[in-house]
């Protein structure tokens, strides 16, 4: 079997898609977001929420694109209000954390239809 030719022959067939453009990924993967929180014994500790965005609409995703640097700064200053909360060894609820994070996304967007995706919630 020859790889080259199979590869040459996907590049065509993607170049010519008949006339319909490849369908745009729905989901934006965001920085993580970090927080000081305080550990057991009065240490400092980080706690870190990977986000993401998941968006049907094509208008939507666009202006979700533009609006990241706003959107990073509305969930900072939630992880960073959740962290504050936080008692020192306590595991952080993160079923109160996803809700007030979508009300920051769709408080910055303006409306709802951005779907906020969470990752890993981490206190080390």
């Amino acid at each position: 079997m020859e790889r080259r030719a199979l590869l040459g022959l996907k590049s065509r067939t993607s170049k010519t898609g008949g006339g319909s453009s490849a369908p745009q990924a729905s989901y934006l993967r965001l920085p993580t977001i970090t927080a000081n929180v305080i550990r057991p014994g009065g240490r400092r500790g980080v706690m870190t929420v990977e986000t993401g965005i998941d968006t049907p609409d094509a208008a939507l995703r666009a202006r979700v694109a533009q609006s990241a640097p706003r959107l990073r700064a509305a969930y900072a200053a939630v992880v960073q209000q959740a962290a504050n909360a936080l008692l020192p060894g306590a595991p952080p609820d993160v079923e109160r954390l996803v809700a007030q994070l979508q009300a920051a996304t769709n408080a910055t967007m303006g409306r709802a239809g951005a779907r906020l995706l969470i990752g890993t919630v981490m206190v080390v």
